[in-house]
């Protein structure tokens, strides 16, 4: 048995660090101080239930394997390995988002014009998702090495500059680009606007690979709902604070989704005649984005190794190395994400391509999770949890509160993602929803083609075993 060590504090802090992440913040602030208003609501229909349902999933499951093993246990082998499809598949539709944050950071270092320069983030792109492949196929110690590092000198210390920047900007009394009050602080009729909640939901994805740790609490039932409440709070305000940030200092029409922290870090430091500390502020920044991708890069791709074993899948697909990384799945994932990244020339605008990409991302992590909080209700109902592991607490209707909201959070979203920004070049309605939709389609097609594959194999042994 497992020595219990993780205290609420502990706890909390793991789970902040595995979602929280400043590379959302442009995509936010170009909502002004309306976010508030869509961060609340997120935090409300999706954080706070995602991470109490996945919470009592991982504790009470008998399995290791995530939401593979949940869902998968819910509904069927089918149903475990479409969800685990969607936790991966969306992690490549993302990584080309982030890593042309890391491109628009270096871009906009070296030249400004480089950070809307199609080519040059397409490089970039493939250049830093090959190479981390190259750190997680070394295994998980130079993998895990490097993203230490990576938290804190790439994500902690710029999150805290950039808030403290702006919180002194207020009260020197700067000029701000949005207003604080109760009009502009919630939401208009203009359905534009509601698009904010994909971003926002899309940063608020992730808190089911923290569960990870939920059998190393000290008293899981009372410790867990305090730490995911401390955790959400900590998520909350800097996300609220890193964007409105952004947002206070540089024009709604002049952010720029892959280079806008370190547009808003120009604007602070010019006026404080601070400029010589852009370079080091960059360098930060492209280590957070490099470390983010190396975070999620390894977890994902374990979890569908274990569904195509357990599917009697191409054995090929699950050959480990020697250091006991995926090679295989992990260089097939690589080249799929350089297909990916062409979308950059398929759209008019650099913000265009990066939020197709977003909403793309945002949709597929909304179909696992629509599978993660439905696996939640079957499972209080099959009796597969142990008396000792973590419940929600509340009573009889508790799992049907939280998980329902946490499906209507997902739902909205994924409804939400079909409407294009009102404020973002993205070459017409039409253009754009034909595209998602085709994108869609494209990436949900291959759990359903390998389902025929494995029924096909089920079907020949059962025929063997006649004869």
């Amino acid at each position: 048995m497992r020595k219990q060590i993780l205290g609420v504090f502990s706890l909390a802090m793991i789970t902040a660090g595995s979602v929280d992440s400043i590379r959302n913040l442009p995509a936010t602030a170009l909502f002004g101080s309306s976010l508030i208003f869509f961060f609340v609501l997120g935090a409300i229909f999706f954080l706070l239930p995602s991470a109490l349902v996945s919470a009592e999933l991982a504790s009470t499951s008998k399995e290791h394997g995530g939401v593979y093993v949940w869902v998968k246990n819910a509904f069927g082998l089918q149903a475990g390995f479409l969800a685990i499809w969607f936790q991966w598949i969306e992690n490549v539709i993302w990584y080309p988002t982030i890593l042309s944050f890391v491109a628009g950071t270096i871009g906009y270092l070296v030249s400004p014009s480089l950070a809307s320069n199609k080519a040059f983030l397409i490089a970039v792109i493939l250049c830093s998702f090959w190479g981390t492949t190259i750190v997680n196929l070394l295994g998980i110690k130079s993998s895990a090495r490097f993203s230490n590092f990576c938290a804190l000198a790439g994500l902690l210390l710029p999150m805290t500059l950039i808030i403290g920047l702006g919180t002194a900007w207020i009260f020197l009394g700067k000029p701000l680009q949005i207003h604080f009050n109760v009009h502009s602080m919630f939401v208009h009729s203009n359905a534009g606007m509601w698009v904010a909640l994909t971003g926002i939901m899309l940063s608020f994805c992730g808190m089911e690979i923290a569960t990870v740790h939920t059998r190393d609490v000290k008293n899981p039932q009372r410790s867990y709902p305090r730490a995911m409440l401390i955790a959400t709070l900590i998520i909350v305000f800097t996300l609220i604070c890193g964007s409105l940030a952004i947002a206070i200092v540089l024009p709604e029409k002049n952010i720029s989704l892959v280079a806008g922290i370190m547009q808003a870090f120009n604007a602070f430091f010019s006026a404080y005649h601070m400029q010589w500390v852009l370079p080091v502020i960059a360098l930060m920044l492209v280590i957070g984005g490099l470390g983010s991708v190396n975070n999620w890069i390894i977890a994902p791709t374990r979890g569908l190794m274990i569904a195509l074993r357990d599917g009697q899948l191409s054995k090929n697909l699950c050959r480990e190395n020697r250091f006991g990384a995926p090679k295989t799945l992990l260089i097939w994932q690589a080249i799929i994400v350089t297909v990916v990244a062409m979308v950059f020339l398929l759209l008019p605008s650099v913000n265009g391509s990066y939020w197709l990409l977003t909403a793309l991302a945002a949709q597929l992590y909304m179909l696992m999770y629509i599978l993660m909080f439905a696996a939640g209700i079957r499972l209080r109902y099959k009796n597969l949890a142990c008396e000792n592991g973590f419940r929600i607490p509340g009573g009889r209707w508790d799992m049907w509160l939280v998980a329902g909201a946490g499906l209507i959070g997902s739902v909205v979203t994924f409804i939400i993602g079909f409407i294009p920004p009102h404020n973002i070049q993205v070459g017409g309605t039409a253009h754009y929803e034909l595209l998602l939709v085709a994108g869609l389609i494209i990436m949900c097609l291959p759990p359903f083609v390998m389902y025929l594959k494995v029924r096909r194999i089920l079907i020949d042994e059962v025929e063997i075993e006649k004869v």
